[in-house]
Parts: structure tokens; C-alpha cells; sequence
């Protein structure tokens, strides 16, 4: 497969706290352009700082994209995925490093990117075309799907200053992802959207993907990005933290960006969640054969596995948890109701209980699970709750045998069981008799 981008030591300066410049007249410009050349061997040299702070928004930056390649670009605000975005799609120009492009990009960083707002969306369609180097009767030939898509049919002749920000959304979305560029590179614009129009962009930009081209999708939706890209390259700081298979790089985003992990212990029993009667020590994500895990399959059962320590007698102490997706939605609380000490008091010493969730259970996305131990006898106490105490990410599965089945598009919801079907098929006869049955009852037949 051959590469069709290649990103060596891609850096990018900014200079921070100088004074704003004021707009320029058409001569200094001009004066300004001609002088360019000897401002940046100026700049390589390290001079001409004057003193002013500059900060490293990307910093050697380097890697490869394969043709045909989905690609997702994940980090925390600030990390640098946005300028990243413009250094590769020429945007804006590179301090230090080189990027090549071996193919058409068209590119969605912003609402209405490459839209001029004096025209109307007919010729802004055409606009964005020729500027990726189409003829006009290649965008002719798509000018009807795109304006499908957009749903901006009754606008479509009205200039784009007037449109509403989904308006703009849809149209600059429909042009970018239909004018068939080499390279597809999406910023999270889609947040603006609706849910009904997110879905639509996201099933659009898996049809760019299975139809050989190259998309570059940048995102703080981590189910799309598992969904959509198989590999996810993380930034932070400007710089490349990983690079590799998506769900293990978005388990290693989720754990640094939620400050929650698979695994917490509590080494100092005086500083553990708890009272004088019951302390947490450890909270773990397990498999079934006891490992720690961070990303589960969303076939396999998963087990929160929790250890506390007893310190009194004569309490009938029930660990509970709730578990929460990535919109802090509750899904469901569970106690514990095993006969072993239900009813009973706890004896003093350290205890573990393990609560097992089946496979095909919960929706793909990062969980979040709350632990608490409390008494409900003889009346509700809480003696240790702590919020977020571990964190997962759940992947769903292509391969047809989980409840997704071989749908690749997305499916809302808190849950996603897999449910038991049955089909019957009665034949051909039973059909038949049915057909003659209809046909024999019919206003004409009894004519």
C-alpha cells in the first residue's frame, strides 16, 4: 500500500504576548512579501525573537499514512490536533519539519471552511471544487447529492452569509466529504451538529473509508473514533504520545484524560475511603481469569472486583456499585445479594466481592463505576462511597457475532444486549395458500 502522507520533524512556533499587528496597506504588503525570504533565514537562525515568549504548538512531529487508511487524532484541548490539521492541510505554514501529500485533500476544520459568505451555496459549491482542482463537470455530476445531503435544497441559491450554523455545517460537510478527495481531513465541527446529521457525517465518512480513500478524523468522541479508525494516533503537548491500534491507544487516553484507571489501592489504611467500621483498599477491572483490563471486549463478561477491610463486628455490610457511560448517564446499580453473607454480619478482616457483568451487555464507550459499602439493616447507612473509582472502555465488535451483527453503523443507547431471535419459515405451500386465500376474499374475485 503506498504512503500518501508522510510527516518528518513537523514542528510549529508560536510567539505569545506581542503586540497585535495592525492591518496592512496593499504597498507593505507587497514589501512584506518581498522580504519573506530573509525573514525566515532570520528565523532559522533563532534571531529576531525581540525578546518575546514563543511556545511549541506542535513539536517533531513525525509519521505515515497509508492510501485507503482511516486514522484518528485524539488529545486533550490544547494538545495540538488543530494545528496539526493545518499544518497538513496547508493552512498554515510549518516552522520547522516538511509534510507530503501525495493526493487531493479536502479538508473540514471549521463551520463553512473555504466558504465565501457574498456567494450563494450553488457557487460556493463550485467554489470549493475548483479550488481542489475539479472540473466543473465532475461537480456537476455530484452538485445533486451533495445538495441531498446538505438538505439545503430550498437555500441552495441564497448566499451562505444567511444561513444558520447547521445550515453552513451541512453544506461545507456535503461538499468536503462528496467532491472526492484523496485525503479527507475532519475536525470535531461535527459537535455543532445535531444527532440525526452526526450520524449521517459519520456513516458518510466510513463510506470514504471502505471506497479507498484516506480520512484523518480528529475527535473527542472516543465510540466514532474505535468505530471508525483503526488506528488513532494520541497528541499531547504537541508531540506524538502513541500511535497504534485504537482501542488501545483511546484505554490510554481515557485513563490520563478521566484521572481514573482499571485498577486503585489504597496502600495507607488511614487514608483509604471508610469509617471506623469498614475501609476500602482496592477497586481492579478483571477478566474472568483474574487479569487487570482496561479495554473489554463487549462480547466478554467484565468483573469490578472490590477489597475492603472489615474493622468491627455486627454490621450486615452490602457492597454496591453504579455504573456510568460517557454522558455521566446512569445505566444501573447492583448490590451485592449472594446468600453467602447476605442477612449476616461480616466477620473482621479483609473481604472481596466480585460483581460480573455478562457479555452483549453494555453499549460500547468508556464506563465509569462508582463503589460504596453501605448496611441497609436496620436502616440505610453509607459508610464508603467513592465516585470514579475505576474506568473502562468497552469495544464493540465487527465480526458478526456480537449484538451490532454485521451493522457497521452506529446504535445509541445505554445498553446493547444481544437478544435471542427466532425465525419460522412456513415454504412455498404455505405462501401460495395464503396469496390464493387474499386473492379469493378480493372485491374482484367475489365479482
Amino acid at each position: 500500500m503506498a504512503t500518501i502522507i508522510r510527516v518528518e520533524h513537523l514542528g510549529k512556533q508560536y510567539r505569545i504576548g506581542g503586540p497585535s499587528a495592525a492591518y496592512s496597506t496593499l504597498r507593505e504588503t507587497l514589501v512584506g512579501a518581498a522580504r519573506a525570504p530573509l525573514r525566515w533565514a532570520t528565523r532559522k537562525r533563532g534571531e529576531g525573537h525581540n525578546g518575546q515568549s514563543r511556545i511549541w504548538a506542535v513539536k517533531d512531529v513525525s509519521f505515515e499514512v497509508q492510501a485507503g487508511e482511516v486514522v484518528g487524532i485524539i488529545g486533550r484541548n490544547g494538545a495540538g490536533k488543530s494545528t496539526l490539521l493545518k499544518l497538513l492541510s496547508r493552512i498554515t505554514e510549518p516552522t520547522t519539519g516538511s509534510v507530503d501529500l501525495y493526493g487531493r485533500v479536502g479538508s473540514l476544520l471549521e463551520v463553512g471552511t473555504g466558504f465565501h459568505p457574498e456567494l450563494s451555496g450553488r457557487e460556493n459549491v463550485y467554489l470549493n471544487g475548483a479550488i481542489l482542482g475539479m472540473a466543473r463537470q465532475e461537480i456537476a455530476q455530484k452538485f445533486d447529492e451533495i445538495v441531498a445531503f446538505a438538505e439545503v435544497e430550498k437555500f441552495i441559491d441564497t448566499p451562505v452569509k444567511h444561513y444558520s450554523s447547521g445550515m453552513y455545517l451541512r453544506l461545507a460537510f456535503a461538499v468536503a466529504a462528496h467532491l472526492e478527495p484523496e485525503i479527507l481531513i475532519v475536525d470535531e465541527v461535527l459537535a455543532v451538529g445535531d444527532a440525526r446529521f452526526q450520524r449521517k457525517c459519520l456513516d458518510k465518512m466510513r463510506t470514504v473509508g471502505q471506497q479507498g480513500r484516506t480520512v484523518l478524523f480528529v475527535s473527542h468522541n472516543m465510540p466514532a473514533i474505535t468505530r471508525l479508525c483503526p488506528r488513532t494516533i494520541m497528541l499531547s503537548e504537541g508531540g506524538v504520545l502513541e500511535d497504534g491500534p485504537s482501542h488501545l491507544v483511546v484505554s490510554t487516553y481515557l485513563n490520563s484524560g478521566l484521572g481514573t484507571v482499571a485498577a486503585r489501592e489504597w496502600a495507607d489504611a488511614s487514608k483509604a475511603p471508610g469509617n471506623d467500621i469498614v475501609r476500602l483498599r482496592a477497586v481492579r477491572v478483571v477478566t474472568e481469569a483474574g487479569a487487570t483490563i482496561e479495554a473489554v471486549d463487549i462480547r466478554k463478561p467484565v468483573g469490578i472486583e472490590v477489597t475492603f477491610d472489615v474493622l468491627r463486628e455486627g454490621h450486615l455490610l452490602v457492597p454496591n456499585m453504579a455504573f456510568y457511560n460517557e454522558e455521566s448517564v446512569l445505566i444501573f446499580m447492583a448490590h451485592d445479594t449472594e446468600p453467602e453473607w447476605r442477612a449476616r454480619a461480616r466477620t473482621v478482616g479483609r473481604h472481596t466481592s466480585t460483581a460480573w457483568v455478562p457479555g452483549n451487555f453494555f453499549a460500547e464507550g468508556s464506563i465509569t463505576v462508582d463503589v460504596a459499602v453501605s448496611s441497609h439493616v436496620p436502616s440505610v447507612e453509607v459508610h464508603l462511597h467513592e465516585s470514579d473509582a475505576v474506568a473502562f472502555q468497552v469495544i464493540d465488535s465487527l465480526d458478526g457475532d456480537s449484538a451490532r451483527g454485521d451493522f457497521a453503523g452506529p446504535i445509541p443507547g445505554v445498553v446493547r444486549p444481544r437478544l435471542r431471535w427466532t425465525n419460522e419459515f412456513r415454504g412455498e405451500e404455505a405462501s401460495s395458500a395464503s396469496a390464493a386465500g387474499v386473492l379469493a376474499n378480493s372485491p374482484t374475485a367475489a365479482r
